[in-house]
């Protein structure tokens, strides 16, 4: 499947500022973003459960005290962890569960990570929303950051809804529905879109804080 390149990057920025003066004034002023790459893998399907409605630097932290605990995070060494461990780095009851059940999917050969980079995107979403705590968002982060794919956009993101909402003065946030419809016009490149809004919102940071839902 085709994954986003620096090559790539560039050409979808290209038809995203024609396409929309919005997002080309974020190019013009901020230039390009950065194409934001995570390792595939267990640990950072890990992350990204942390990162659910919690502020990225909170998520963070509990990560990296996370990796201080074993010297590489796979399933097999996140599930010697006990429960007061985990809870003492700062994992909430449903965050174990939810790592816990992704680990023992992958050690029971239930659910084979590096498979997914081979698959279309409705097969990775119906693989991954089978295991409790997997949503829509944690599949599009995943699919965007980890896969790379081109035309991914997280309508479930808060930074990306406030972002818009700031971007085109709307007067209320738009929900997630209404996010998905506002850039339908902008396959097969919604991933980058989805870069350049989050490159807006980080340097507009004082405004507001970052959460994800």
């Amino acid at each position: 499947m085709e994954s986003l390149t620096e090559e790539s990057l560039t050409r979808g920025l290209i038809v995203l500022a024609n396409l929309d003066s919005d997002l080309a004034q974020i190019l013009e002023t901020l230039g390009p973003p950065p194409i934001w790459s995570r390792e595939p893998g267990f640990a950072t399907l890990v992350c990204i459960i942390l990162e659910q409605q919690v502020s990225l630097a909170a998520a963070k932290a509990v990560f990296t005290r996370l990796s201080g605990l074993v010297v590489t995070l796979t399933p097999e060494n996140f599930q010697t962890l006990d429960d007061a461990q985990l809870k003492r780095i700062g994992f909430s009851r449903q965050k174990i569960l939810y790592c816990r059940g992704l680990a023992d999917a992958i050690a029971t050969g239930q659910l084979d990570l590096n498979q997914l980079s081979r698959m279309d995107e409705t097969a990775i979403r119906t693989q991954l929303k089978r295991l409790k705590g997997i949503g829509d968002w944690t599949v599009d982060i995943y699919l965007l950051m980890a896969l790379q794919r081109p035309d991914v956009f997280p309508k479930g993101d808060l930074a990306l809804a406030i972002a818009l909402q700031k971007l085109k003065n709307l007067a209320t946030r738009p929900t997630p529905a209404q996010l998905e419809a506002m850039t339908q016009h902008w396959q097969p490149w919604r991933a980058i879109a989805a870069r350049l809004l989050w490159h807006y919102y980080l340097n507009n940071a004082n405004s507001y804080k970052l959460n994800h839902v």
